[in-house]
């Protein structure tokens, strides 16, 4: 487990809600992904007319369901009883934090693995887990449920850019509202096993062309571990932005590199360290196919989302007991 991150993200409650039955509540959301499956335990506090998420916990386990699901269409034996094992252990965590509210989700792999659906219904018994599989438009809403548009400059539009291990996620905001939003099989672990098609980038190339009005000044916002990673080796200062040619530069330093000197030199995690490479190519295809010059790097994700959907559904429950 790693130590409590000093992470924290304010933002304002909802105009109807004047009181709710603490001033602090815990939540834990569970992410399951192609190339890791996180358990984020979350603290939220509540201010006058603010809210202050604050990362208590994040608890990461590197199986990679993706590699057995795009090239084998289904999560052997072996996976699966990890994931099984992790999700046991995740609940035992959550119990001892006791949380107001959880909630576990899915994406890519198990949405588009053949026995998924099995597996799931497998955790809930196995660990009292009811896991949801989710699919892209619903990862992209619960990803904008973190507030992103209050943060932002009205007079640039943005596109956030989620790259994952099996799918990336595209949403456009202009004048702080979300217009357009897409999901494309292009990710990560997807890439190393040789499944994305070439019309797959072809799609997504025409969508962010076809998205980019003349005269819209552009940044990006970029989600995901790998994004994560991009900014830390770009030594920038939490919420400055890194530039297209700096990404560049980070990618050409990083395929001057074996994995394992990747590993060695720049610490990175082994199951970090292949996937960095086509995730940057993803980031700087879309940044170059809209003439984007700049991305925004706020390190929150679909857990960072989860919490945010279950402390706004507390809070509309709790208005509507008061009136």
């Amino acid at each position: 487990m790693t130590p409590p991150k000093k992470t924290f993200r304010v933002t304002k409650r909802q105009p109807e809600a004047d009181w709710i039955p603490d001033m602090e509540q815990r939540y834990a959301a569970i992410d399951i992904g192609s190339n890791g499956i996180r358990l984020l335990l979350s603290k939220v506090i509540t201010t006058g007319e603010h809210c202050v998420f604050t990362k208590e916990s994040l608890v990461r386990m590197p199986i990679r369901l993706g590699a057995d699901v795009f090239s084998h269409k289904a999560i052997s034996t072996v996976l699966e009883d990890k994931l099984v094992f992790t999700m046991q252990g995740y609940a035992q965590l959550i119990k001892a934090y006791n949380p107001v509210a959880h909630r576990a989700c899915a994406t890519s792999a198990m949405r588009e693995s053949s026995n998924g659906l099995s597996i799931a219904e497998r955790i809930r018994r196995e660990s009292g887990l009811d896991l949801e599989i989710i699919d892209g438009g619903q990862e992209a809403e619960i990803i904008f449920a973190s507030h992103i548009a209050e943060s932002l400059d009205p007079d640039h539009a943005y596109l956030y850019i989620d790259v994952g291990g099996g799918s990336t996620e595209l949403t456009l905001f202009s004048q702080n509202q979300r217009v357009a939003s897409r999901s494309f099989p292009v990710g990560t672990v997807r890439i190393l096993s040789k499944q994305v098609k070439r019309s797959s980038w072809d799609e997504m190339k025409s969508w962010v062309i076809s998205n980019m009005s003349e005269g819209l000044r552009i940044n990006a916002i970029g989600s995901g571990g790998n994004m994560n990673k991009l900014f830390r080796l770009s030594g920038k200062a939490t919420g400055e932005p890194v530039n297209y040619e700096t990404l560049l530069d980070i990618d050409n330093l990083l395929n001057t590199y074996t994995i394992e000197e990747r590993i060695r030199i720049l610490s990175l995690r082994p199951d970090r360290a292949d996937v960095i490479i086509p995730a940057s190519k993803i980031f700087r295809s879309i940044m170059k196919w809209g003439n984007i010059k700049q991305i925004y790097v706020p390190q929150f994700g679909l857990v960072d989302g989860l919490v945010h959907v279950m402390h706004d559904e507390l809070i509309r429950k709790v208005d509507a007991q008061s009136n």
